[in-house]
C-alpha cells in the first residue's frame, strides 16, 4: 500500500491574517462623547457669565450700562473700584466677616473633632442615638429655626454683636462636620492606638500625635466648608445685626445697593469686591474639599 503523504502545514504567510487588536486608550478610559464636553462647556459658561458681567460692569459708567447693558467698557474705568477700596466701609465689613468666619471655623473644627473622636473611637451607651442626632441635624436648615434663634440671641444680650452670629453658625456647622470626620477617625486602626498605649502615650497624646495628623484631610475640608458658609451667610446676620458698624459683607452689599441704587456701576464694583475673597478661597482649596469628601465616603 502506498504511504499516505501528509501535506505540510501552511506557512504563516498562507494563514488568513487576523485583524490587529485595537490599542486601548491611555489610562484604560474610553474617549468621552464630544456632546458631553459641549454640555459641560455650556454649563460652565452659564455659571461664569453672571460673575463676569458683574466684574466687568464695575469698570463701566452708568451711561454705558444704560446705553448697552451687555457691552464692554470703553474705556475701562477703575475709579469705581478705587473709590470703594479707599473708603472705610468696605474694609470694616471685611474685618467683621473675617472675624465671624475664622472664629466659626475654629469652633466648628475643634468641637466637631472632639465629638467625632468620641463617637468613632469609643463605645458608650447612646452612641448610635448621638450620631443619629447629628445626622438628623442636616435636615434642619437655619431658616427653620431663625425665629427661636433670634429670641435666644436677644435673651443672651448678643444683638448687634458678632458673637450672636458666631454661636448659631457653630451649632449648625457641627452636623456636617461630624458626618465627615467620623469615617476618617473610624478608619484609624485600633492596633495603632494599642501600640501607642504600650509605648506610654496617653489618650490625649494619641489624639494630638496620631489622630489629628491622620485625619488632616477631613479637618481641612470641614474647615473650608465652615469658613465659606460663614463668609456667605446672609439670613442670620440680617436678623441679628442692625447696626451698620457690625455689618458683614453680605449685609454690606445689600445696604450699599439700597443706598446707591442709582449708581449701578458702583454697586457692581462693590459686589465684585465682596464676592472675590470667597471665590478665590474656594478656588484655591477646591481639591482639598473633593479629597476630603472622597476620603469620608471611602471610610
Amino acid at each position: 500500500m502506498a504511504a499516505q503523504t501528509v501535506a505540510p502545514p501552511p506557512l504563516s504567510s498562507d494563514r488568513p491574517s487576523a485583524k490587529p487588536a485595537r490599542k486601548p486608550p491611555r489610562g484604560g478610559l474610553k474617549r468621552a462623547n464630544p456632546g458631553v464636553y459641549a454640555v459641560a462647556v455650556l454649563l460652565i459658561l452659564m455659571m461664569l457669565a453672571p460673575v463676569a458681567y458683574i466684574i466687568i460692569g464695575g469698570f463701566r459708567t452708568n451711561a454705558e450700562i444704560t446705553q448697552d447693558p451687555s457691552g464692554l467698557p470703553s474705556p475701562w474705568q477703575v475709579g469705581n473700584y478705587v473709590d470703594i477700596l479707599k473708603g472705610d466701609v468696605f474694609w470694616r465689613q471685611v474685618w467683621n466677616s473675617t472675624i465671624a468666619a475664622v472664629t466659626t471655623t475654629v469652633g466648628v473644627v475643634a468641637l466637631g473633632l472632639m465629638v467625632s473622636f468620641a463617637i468613632a473611637r469609643y463605645n458608650f451607651r447612646g452612641k448610635a442615638a448621638l450620631y443619629s442626632l447629628y445626622a438628623a441635624g442636616l435636615m434642619f436648615p437655619m431658616t427653620v429655626a431663625i425665629t427661636p434663634l433670634y429670641i435666644m440671641v436677644r435673651s443672651l444680650g448678643l444683638m448687634n454683636e458678632i458673637g450672636g452670629v458666631i454661636l448659631p453658625q457653630i451649632a449648625f456647622g457641627l452636623p456636617m462636620t461630624v458626618i465627615i470626620l467620623v469615617p476618617f477617625l473610624r478608619a484609624i486602626p485600633n492596633e495603632l492606638q494599642e501600640a501607642a498605649a504600650i509605648d506610654g502615650c496617653s489618650r490625649l497624646g494619641f489624639f494630638w500625635r496620631m489622630v489629628l495628623p491622620l485625619s488632616l484631610p477631613g479637618v481641612i475640608t470641614v474647615g473650608i466648608l465652615a469658613f465659606i458658609g460663614s463668609w456667605n451667610s446672609y439670613l442670620l446676620p440680617l436678623f441679628i445685626l442692625n447696626d451698620d458698624a457690625a455689618y458683614t459683607l453680605p449685609l454690606g452689599v445689600q445696604a450699599f445697593a439700597s443706598r446707591y441704587s442709582v449708581d449701578t456701576a458702583r454697586v457692581l464694583a462693590f459686589t465684585s469686591l465682596a464676592m472675590l475673597p470667597a471665590l478665590a478661597f474656594f478656588s484655591l482649596f477646591e481639591r482639598r474639599i473633593v479629597g476630603g469628601l472622597t476620603g469620608a465616603v471611602k471610610g
